[in-house]
């Protein structure tokens, strides 16, 4: 009997279909990578700019530091990053011409990380649109207390200003006990009932510092709050954030 070649075998062709799936796959993982690392630099950029600006807020205050919370304005609160207004979560106005550092950013687009998934099921927003995916020093600009003069800062390439920031909210509606829900979050500290700097690259978080270098920090050991996984929170290290 003589051979048919007019096309695949079986196995021929299950090897194919094979070896598509595989490249594919590969290809598809490859992207993913790509996309984490210009989520990754496009957060590096933000916190760089937003250094510079927090350093040009300095020279022209004198070394002094802008507060976590300045003033009660209206029905809401002048933070570090804008004007907030009380009420239901998702529904408040948010004013960022308010801001200590507008008039160096001179306009918006810092202050998200493209790695914080605001359309995530899982993700509660505070205002009706963003206000900020970044978190303040609080040690820094205390409420109630006197801001950090830098000049007296001994290693500022050890001082965190800002970091990806957010929290595990399960006492807001919608969010639960049963059903907790990621939020922003606008300030850190050394509080240990406050897990607020959000590891979302890949279980690190970035961070700028007071000589403006940025980098990756690892959630000091403890500290994780692993209840919405994976989106871990968490604090910096102490001496990352103390002045």
């Amino acid at each position: 009997m003589r051979r048919s070649t007019g096309g695949f075998s079986m196995v021929e062709l299950i090897t194919t279909i094979s070896v598509i799936a595989l490249i594919a796959g590969l290809s598809l993982s490859g992207m993913g990578r790509a996309r984490q690392a210009a989520s990754h630099a496009r957060c590096i950029s933000n916190l760089r700019q937003l250094g510079v600006a927090s350093q040009l807020y300095w020279d022209d205050h004198a070394g002094r530091a802008f507060m976590e919370r300045r003033e009660r304005r209206g029905d809401g609160w002048v933070y570090w990053f804008g004007w907030l207004q009380d009420g239901a979560e998702g529904q408040r106005d948010f004013h960022a011409d308010d801001g200590a550092l507008w008039p160096y950013l001179k306009g918006r687009g810092v202050e998200a990380c493209p790695s914080l998934n605001r359309a995530s099921p899982f993700f509660k927003p505070k205002a009706r649109g963003l206000a900020h995916g970044y978190g303040y020093n609080l040690l820094m600009g205390p409420r109630g207390g006197a801001p950090v003069n830098l000049s007296h800062v001994a290693a500022p390439a050890g001082l965190a200003v800002l970091a990806d920031s957010g929290q595990v909210n399960d006492f807001q509606a919608p969010a639960t006990p049963d059903h907790p829900l990621l939020e922003e979050f606008y300030y850190f500290g050394t509080n240990a009932m406050e897990a607020t700097v959000h590891f979302r690259h890949a279980r690190r978080a970035s961070a700028v510092f007071a000589d403006g270098h940025v980098a990756m920090e690892h959630p000091e050991p403890g500290s994780e709050d692993s209840r919405l996984a994976p989106h871990l929170t968490g604090r910096l290290s102490a001496e990352r954030v103390r002045p």
